[in-house]
């Protein structure tokens, strides 16, 4: 998988959307709103391509001020989940966030995901709250 930024309202970016709608959103029969779209212009959107040059993995980085980024959106392939691709994407975007001189990664992981983020190093941060009606923790690790 090669992993590059990709820039916003590119036909990339459209991938990329579709992708993360049918991961996230369309199991819990969710829609993106044109002004959730609209505010991901200056976010950083890393994706993983196959060697047909098809998105199958991506994730936003969003400054969350105070030398921390927040990682959201992040979507595999169904047909490629559990090969890996989650993690190599991730410390992909960890590197990134370090040039960037970001030292604080954050996320809210859905209940599922939390066992991948420790794998990786993160750490559960608080109690279980609910975002997009399912529970999730938020999560953090140290990139310095």
């Amino acid at each position: 998988m090669t992993i590059i930024p990709i820039e916003f309202g590119t036909p990339e970016y459209e991938e990329s959307v579709a992708l993360r709608y049918e991961v996230l959103r369309k199991p819990l029969g969710l829609e993106f709103s044109v002004e959730q779209l609209a505010a991901e212009w200056s976010d950083t959107h890393l994706a993983g391509f196959d060697e047909n040059a098809k998105i199958v993995a991506i994730l936003i980085l969003t400054p969350a001020g105070d030398h921390q980024v927040k990682m959201r959106q992040v979507a595999i392939d169904p047909t490629l989940q559990g090969k890996g691709l989650g993690a190599q994407l991730v410390k992909a975007s960890e590197v990134l966030a370090q040039k960037n001189h970001f030292q604080r990664m954050v996320l809210h992981a859905r209940e599922t995901a939390v066992p991948f983020y420790l794998k990786l190093g993160y750490e559960v941060v608080g109690g279980q709250f609910e975002e997009v009606g399912i529970p999730h923790f938020k999560m953090e690790k140290s990139l310095s």
